[in-house]
């Protein structure tokens, strides 16, 4: 899908719980195997939500964020998309708690996404068009998760906490959506059952067949689209489950540490599943200059990608970008709490 018109990002916001525990900590627990696992990963340590956040609060958080750092009344959003594999009712939409808390009109479109660690981008692309077409003013989307991992599972050292939200409308655009694109198919690489409390993975397959092959043909396809490569672009964004595969995917896409080390957070805060390309394109745009191009590529399991060609405009010298706290600000901001606090505040030992 190519985006003729100047319709693109209007604000942006992010929220990161404060809690961490340290990869160490983890490991500790988990004997020997505990510590290879650990040190493959890039990751030193994870967010973690305390007792009253979940996906909701962390979107409001964002959504809010984002608010504050423009002159958009509420009552002008049109539709609000919510992101999450981990939204906190399997019955009852996030979005309306959401919508409800930033004082959105109620002649309001709202649904909740589920693409895995895509569902986010998904809903920017929804927001996008509807703006386009004229059905909608604004358009709010989030990436958000509280994500769940299996005690001693290799996931247990990267799912983490955060989310990012983004306005997307026509007027005062501070970086437009020049093109966005997608690439998906049926590959069971990870997957929670209902009923289930914690996700399976397919180990090893998650990488090659899953993972470098959605980014690497979306971004590839999406170059190709905008008549574009690699170094045309200032910043560049992929999916980060871990620190080494999108430094890996970015190598092999032909961009360097230097375009990515910007949206590159997964090391500080692990993996935030849906807010995690996200709340990295927040962590850009927290720095980005007039005429910066930004590249964007998502990956959610199961499996698809989906890619954006942005650029940043003068209008981006007016946005309020003080208000809110940075992404960085955010990531500096941090009380560590040990395994027993975690597993309790994650209910790891909880069942019905």
């Amino acid at each position: 899908m190519a985006i003729m018109e100047k319709v693109g990002i209007v604000s942006y916001g992010a929220n990161i719980p404060r809690w961490r525990i340290k990869v160490e900590d983890i490991a500790s627990i988990w004997g020997k195997d505990g510590k290879v696992i650990s040190k493959g990963l890039g990751i030193n340590e994870k967010s973690v939500p305390s007792f009253d956040q979940d996906t909701a609060t962390i979107s409001v958080e964002a959504a809010r964020a984002a608010l504050k750092r423009c002159n958009i009344n509420p009552q002008d959003i049109g539709a609000i998309y919510i992101g999450s594999e981990s939204h906190p009712y399997a019955v009852k939409p996030t979005g309306t708690i959401v919508g409800e808390a930033i004082g959105a009109t109620p002649d309001l479109m709202v649904a909740d996404y589920e693409f895995a660690c895509k569902a986010g981008t998904a809903a920017i692309q929804s927001c996008t068009a509807l703006v386009k077409a004229e059905m909608i003013k604004y358009g709010l989307a989030v990436g958000a998760d509280t994500s769940q991992a299996a005690p001693g599972d290799a996931l247990e050292y990267s799912a983490s906490a955060g989310g990012a939200a983004f306005i997307i409308g026509k007027d005062n655009v501070i970086a437009s959506i020049n093109h966005t694109i997608s690439f998906t198919s049926d590959t069971p690489d990870f997957w929670r059952r209902a009923q289930r409390k914690y996700p399976s993975h397919g180990g090893r397959f998650t990488g090659a067949p899953a993972y470098f092959k959605h980014i690497t043909s979306c971004a590839i396809n999406l170059m190709r689209n905008a008549g574009t490569k690699p170094e045309e672009y200032d910043y560049a964004i992929f999916h980060q489950p871990n620190g080494k595969f999108p430094v890996s995917v970015a190598k092999e896409l032909g961009f360097t540490y230097d375009q990515i080390k910007q949206g590159l957070l997964v090391p500080y805060i692990g993996n935030t599943y849906s807010g995690a390309s996200l709340i990295g394109l927040a962590s850009v745009l927290d720095v980005a200059k007039p005429g910066d191009r930004i590249f964007l590529t998502s990956y959610g399991s199961g499996a698809g990608s989906d890619a954006f060609d942005i650029t940043v405009t003068e209008k981006i010298n007016d946005l309020f970008r003080e208000n809110a706290p940075s992404v960085f600000q955010m990531v500096e901001d941090k009380e560590y709490i040990d395994y027993g606090m975690y597993t309790k505040v994650s209910e790891l030992l909880f069942w019905e």
